[in-house]
């Protein structure tokens, strides 16, 4: 299994950090990869991560789920990395899976990439959600993309992953031990 976990300077820390420490808790390999000239990149509220590589740099040919975190203003920069809604339109031709949260579903939104599909966001996007049944659910899976409210769910959200990538009872075991 494998994740490519994408950065932007403004990103949502809870919604980038939370879900790769439950991804490598459940044995999943996550890449973090940085979609500007540099490998560290600041979040929304001003903590610094090191990403593992830079987009330009990486080779995606491999992956099981591309996730995007949210936050402002890194949903902005990665819906102005036109690298990274290339790649999110070819895996979805691909019907391979796509996690986005908080403002991130609205990059799924305008691409085209939720057109039938239920779907939730922070609220106040769900006008960039085109095509979208939207959901009161806090998380949604529907077909190859699973969207969620916001940064109060990045646990839950990145559990529901877990499930999803390698099976019910490995996220259950990672929630018994971290008192989810």
């Amino acid at each position: 299994m494998k994740v490519f976990l994408f950065l932007a300077d403004g990103f949502e820390e809870i919604e980038a950090i939370a879900p790769v420490d439950i991804f490598r808790r459940a044995g999943i390999k996550v890449v973090t990869v940085s979609v500007s000239d540099e490998k560290l990149v600041r979040g929304a509220h001003n903590i610094s991560i090191m990403a593992d590589c830079l987009f330009s740099e990486t080779d995606f040919s491999e992956n099981d789920l591309l996730y995007l975190p949210g936050g402002m203003p890194g949903t902005k920069n990665l819906d102005a990395h036109d690298g990274l809604k290339n790649l999110l339109l070819k895996h979805a031709n691909e019907n391979k899976k796509i996690a986005a949260i908080c403002a991130a579903p609205s990059i799924l939104g305008k691409l085209g990439l939720l057109n039938g599909k239920e779907a939730i966001c922070y609220p106040g996007f769900e006008d960039q959600l085109v095509g979208a049944i939207l959901s009161k659910e806090k998380i949604v899976k529907s077909g190859y993309i699973t969207t969620a409210k916001g940064a109060g769910v990045a646990i839950q959200f990145a559990l529901k992953l877990v499930a999803d990538l390698v099976g019910k009872q490995t996220a259950d075991k990672i929630a018994e031990s971290i008192q989810s």
